[in-house]
């Protein structure tokens, strides 16, 4: 298992858990699993944020 798909599982665990019960928090958890996997995508090296930073920076 590759470590972006393990974030982005313990993400949508964490936002399940934050959210559990209501449908309207149904968006919480796709927060979490979106950050969970932008996570595990730059522990991968597939994102670099100096180059989001740089574009900013222009």
């Amino acid at each position: 298992m590759k470590t972006s798909h393990l974030a982005v599982l313990v993400g949508l665990l964490l936002g399940a858990a934050l959210a559990f019960g209501t449908f309207s928090q149904f968006f919480l958890v796709l927060i979490f699993g979106a950050l969970g996997l932008a996570v595990g995508m730059l522990i991968e090296g597939r994102i670099e944020i100096r180059g989001i930073t740089d574009r900013r920076g222009n």
